[in-house]
């Protein structure tokens, strides 16, 4: 983040506090570091790796690591609170084993109903003459009453309350002042003054003693707010938790058990975690696969519609791939364990929607701004408040004076402000994840607001890019069945959907194979070999152009089939032009629905893709795409988008190939095809499960709620502290004789919390 820091040991930058690394090393960490010299943290993967003085995790550490919520550079071997806002940490990695209730979550249920249970009679002692009753005043005596309240409330403030005055020592040593900065303060003066005011009432000014002698106290104020506080605390941590069910959700569909087939033959029913790579598995009628793998026998079709959203099953053979927790369909299978673990594609896909839940948007650093200036600022109110109202407030002076400075204290507690971006946050990912949109960053969700331009592959996203052969058109002079075995043979040794496609119909027209040797693959053009001795090369006119061949008058009709959709290739015999393949590849039954929807929520569509011009257009007239960009190879997407950039567009890309992972980190949002490739999956923001362009539709519809959530939250946080600081400093007393007292802004300061988090979960009733 800094290359100006240099350094010739090991350390922490002084700028921001990342974990400093050697230069040139970057590279080598495979991704996880910027072009500057600081590392990041990404989930287990980094287990060991110090990031600043907030690690603290040892080297080599397995256990479970507790991080922060709203700070990401926060870990922990443990659980505990987060030394930067106080909040309580919570598991880094999800597992598939159920850790039980939060032991945060249960310890502040357990403090909050002891602090209830003392907080109620304390609350009848104190207020009830107020209201009349007066029958314990009388029976105990005024004196005996307030030493009964002392006893009262000490387990309430040093017990109950203790979390929060831990957390508010931290973030004064820290000076990270937070809500818990303010609560300490606020409720530390009041249980002070008491104690004074009852042990030693004499040392007070007259001013401050009734009749009887007495100070007046606040012990019922400091035990109600510290009550408050805890309830607004167990509900925004049953809310988070409320969150995690998305991930619960995606761990249920993991088989819990594997029947391994050991080497004698015998067969033994395991547990998932202890399943090995290279294990070979019985998958029964019915069951869920349960690793990824690669079916080594038998023939079954698999229900994978959790992976692909397809609901037609998909036929298994031996050396086709399976992906753990897709369920089988009425045959049996043996599978061989490739992928295990934290590797399956679910447990990936978890981790995904886990990091986006805890990964923070760019608003939430100007919250965490507002939130690191509004501190000191309100502290400085509190205390100017006390000087005023000792100065110049009615008698007690100096009373008034406490009851203002605390109420301050306690209104402006900024822990709504905190809550306002990271609870939109967390619930919009979980409701994506429901909606079959994988978030992988709460900045893409942001960003992604204010994209005008989408840029889509046509193979796979508009397309089924599952091609088909439509037909084989020779030259003079050779055979249809001859030219096809040619280019068939050649294309076998290519992973393209094209080639799939040219081969599974030479398979359907039962065309016999030869080897092919010397293959090359011309990046963007084709592909190059040799066949039973004969140079054969198949690709598109920039190949043939390559090599200096003139297509003549197969121009002509190559650009009438171009002309319909179909994707048409020169196939070259010893250095002659010797016919053409052409190829066609459906269009996804979703597509035209969901570019109109794209079109309504103000998106101009660029098609970019790798065929001619002709062919695009085609497709494009018929969808409705606004621009095209053909001919396009692997490296010209992302030039594409850079220029679009530097036109101040906001773009988004949205393919599922390797090659389109640089064209996806490029864009300002990625959207990658879940049924796409891994490394497209990485790159992207945004991962699309099915598959679909509805997907981007509901991605979006979800982006805009979400943003408008959180705009809302802040709203709520801002206008309560704005308007109660200096209501709570007694600014309404001179003219209407209103002053809150610390209960009910701490009543206030809990209802803000409470509107913000209620506001946050309605995006979880979201149906786009």
């Amino acid at each position: 983040m800094h290359p100006e820091v240099r350094r010739t040991e090991k350390g922490s930058c002084p700028k921001c506090g990342m974990f400093l690394v050697a230069e040139g090393e970057e590279a080598a960490q495979d991704g996880h570091t910027d072009h500057s010299g600081h590392a990041h943290a990404h989930g287990a993967a980094t287990v060991g790796v110090k990031d600043g003085e907030y690690d603290t995790v040892p080297e080599g550490y397995n256990g479970t690591i507790f991080t922060c919520p709203m700070h990401a550079q926060v870990r922990h071997p443990g659980p505990g609170s987060c030394p930067i806002c106080g909040m309580g940490l919570e598991p880094e990695t999800v597992s598939l084993e159920d850790d039980g209730p939060n032991p945060e979550l249960v310890d502040f249920n357990r403090r909050m109903w002891v602090g209830a249970v003392l907080t109620v009679p304390l609350l009848v002692l104190a207020m009830g003459p107020f209201v009349g009753f007066t029958f314990f005043m009388e029976l105990l005596g005024e004196r005996t009453s307030l030493w009964f309240e002392l006893v009262l409330a000490t387990p309430v403030i040093l017990w109950s309350g203790w979390p929060f005055f831990e957390r508010g020592y931290q973030s004064f040593r820290t000076l990270n002042l937070n809500m818990f900065s303010l609560i300490s303060m606020g409720v530390g003066a009041a249980y002070i003054f008491s104690i004074i005011a009852v042990v030693a009432p004499q040392i007070f000014p007259e001013g401050f003693r009734d009749e009887n002698g007495n100070v007046g106290v606040y012990f019922e104020a400091a035990a109600v707010i510290v009550t408050l506080v805890l309830l607004g605390q167990v509900m925004e941590l049953r809310a988070r938790e409320g969150t995690g069910k998305a991930i619960r959700a995606l761990l249920d569909m993991a088989a819990k058990t594997a029947l391994v087939i050991r080497p004698g033959g015998t067969e033994e029913e395991i547990e998932l975690d202890q399943v090995q790579l290279g294990d070979h598995i019985r998958v029964r009628p019915g069951d869920k696969v349960p690793v990824d793998g690669v079916v080594v026998e038998g023939r079954s079709s698999v229900d994978e519609s959790m992976i692909s959203g397809e609901p037609v099953p998909v036929e298994k053979v031996a050396g086709e791939p399976v992906t753990g927790a897709t369920i089988n369909g009425t045959g049996s299978l043996v599978i061989e364990a490739t992928r295990i673990g934290a590797d399956t594609m679910l447990s990936q896909i978890v981790q995904m929607v886990a990091n986006a839940q805890r990964s923070r948007a760019p608003i939430q650093k100007y919250a965490d701004q507002v939130a690191g200036m509004f501190v000191p600022a309100v502290i400085a109110i509190a205390i100017v408040s006390f000087i005023a109202w000792s100065i110049w407030g009615p008698a007690p002076a100096m009373a008034y004076g406490l009851v203002s400075a605390v109420a301050v204290l306690i209104i402006a507690c900024p822990c709504a402000l905190g809550l306002a971006t990271p609870m939109s946050i967390m619930t919009a990912t979980g409701t994506g994840a429901q909606m079959g949109v994988l978030i992988k960053n709460a900045e893409a969700l942001e960003r992604f607001e204010k994209i005008d331009t989408l840029i889509v592959d046509k193979t796979g996203t508009l397309t089924e890019g599952k091609p088909k052969l439509v037909a084989v058109l020779p030259e003079d002079g050779h055979d249809e069945a001859e030219v096809l075995r040619l280019a068939a043979s050649l294309e076998r040794g290519s992973e393209h959907p094209l080639a799939e496609a040219i081969v599974r119909g030479a398979e359907e027209r039962g065309v016999e194979f030869a080897k092919a040797e010397e293959f090359e693959a011309v990046t963007g053009k084709g592909v190059k070999g040799v066949v039973d001795g004969k140079a054969v090369a198949l690709g598109n006119a920039a190949l043939i152009h390559d090599m200096g061949l003139d297509s003549g008058a197969l121009v002509d009709t190559a650009n009438a089939r171009r002309d319909e959709g179909e994707t048409v290739m020169f196939i070259v015999l010893d250095g002659a032009i010797a016919g053409l393949v052409s190829v066609a590849d459906p269009v996804k039954e979703t597509t035209p629905q969901a570019l109109k929807e794209l079109h309504e929520l103000g998106f101009r569509i660029i098609m970019a893709t790798g065929d001619n011009e002709r062919t695009a257009q085609a497709v494009a007239n018929r969808l409705g795409i606004d621009e095209i960009r053909a001919d396009v190879l692997p490296e010209d997407k992302a030039r594409i988008i850079r220029e679009l950039q530097e036109q101040g567009k906001k773009v988004a890309m949205a393919g599922d190939g390797v090659n389109d992972a640089p064209a996806l980190a490029q864009a300002d949002v990625g959207i990658a095809m879940g049924t796409g490739a891994d490394v497209a999956i990485e790159s992207a923001g945004f991962t699309l499960v099915k598959g679909n362009l509805d997907g981007i539709v509901r991605a979006r519809k979800l982006s805009h709620a979400t943003m408008r959530n959180i705009r809302q939250n802040l709203f709520f946080a801002l206008i309560y502290n704005a308007s109660g600081v200096p209501i709570a400093a007694g600014i309404l007393y001179p003219f209407l004789g209103i002053l809150i007292g610390p209960i009910f802004a701490a009543f206030a300061m809990s209802a803000s919390s409470l509107s913000v988090v209620l506001n946050a979960l309605r995006l979880r009733r979201l149906k786009f």
